[in-house]
């Protein structure tokens, strides 16, 4: 093994001087034996590089980046078509009551219609076949009733109530409730000699503006007992009940 180690080295040694150099810059370059080799050992050739490995797994996620700003708002995108009408839903729950609402402002009065009069006689009536003029006024603010003739005139169209009360003295009497020249309701009373008595009656009547409604006594003077004085009253009432809606 020595012998084969000196033979290369005088293979290897340079012909002249220059060559001397070349030797030494190339002597650092030569890789020394590893550990545990013989003697005679001398590196080889550098081989060609090797290939690419294979690449690595993925990292692991960074942390999240801090907010950015806010970017402008984005230009508005036109209308769309509007949609199908949807299937209407199941009603829901009946909700809790409402807080009631303030008091509203007083209305308008709604106006009322009035026509009303009560009437009675200050003397004897001695004259059949015509209305009673019942002179004595108790109420006629409406001035419906006309105390010259007698008769009631109707300017409000409605359904009206009358009614008479009247003191029999010294003859029988019978007397007739008219409208329009029409006998509606007649009563009889019977005198009782020596004796005060009376009698009454009532009808509910519908009229029309202008028709017109008295009292008067029925027949001959046989019948005419209607009379009044300081202590007896002899009266005719008639009101209306409630106007035509038409």
């Amino acid at each position: 093994m020595p012998l084969l180690q000196a033979l290369l080295f005088l293979l290897i040694l340079p012909s002249h001087a220059d060559d001397v150099t070349t030797t030494e810059e190339l002597a650092p370059a030569l890789v020394p034996p590893p550990k545990g080799t013989c003697a005679g050992w001398m590196a080889g050739i550098p081989g060609h590089p090797g290939h690419n490995g294979t690449p690595g797994r993925d990292g692991r996620d960074g942390t999240p980046g801090e907010k950015g700003e806010k970017g402008d708002a984005g230009l508005l995108g036109p209308k769309g078509e509007t949609g199908d009408v949807g299937v209407t839903g199941a009603e829901g729950p009946r909700g809790f009551p409402g807080i009631p609402g303030r008091k509203g402002e007083p209305g308008e009065a709604a106006y009322v219609y009035r026509s009303a009069f009560s009437v009675g006689l200050e003397t004897r009536v001695t004259v059949p076949n015509v209305p009673i003029r019942f002179t004595k006024i108790f109420y006629n603010q409406q001035n419906h009733y006309d105390g010259s003739t007698g008769k009631f005139y109707c300017n409000i169209p409605g359904l009206y109530y009358f009614s008479y009360h009247i003191t029999v003295y010294l003859k029988d009497v019978k007397v007739g409730l008219f409208k329009k020249d029409k006998a509606v309701l007649f009563t009889y009373d019977q005198y009782q000699e020596k004796n005060v008595d009376q009698a009454s009656g009532s009808v509910l009547l519908h009229l029309e503006v202008g028709d017109q409604v008295w009292l008067q006594v029925y027949g001959d003077g046989d019948h005419n007992g209607l009379y009044a004085d300081n202590v007896n009253d002899s009266t005719f009432t008639g009101f209306l009940l409630y106007h035509d809606t038409n």
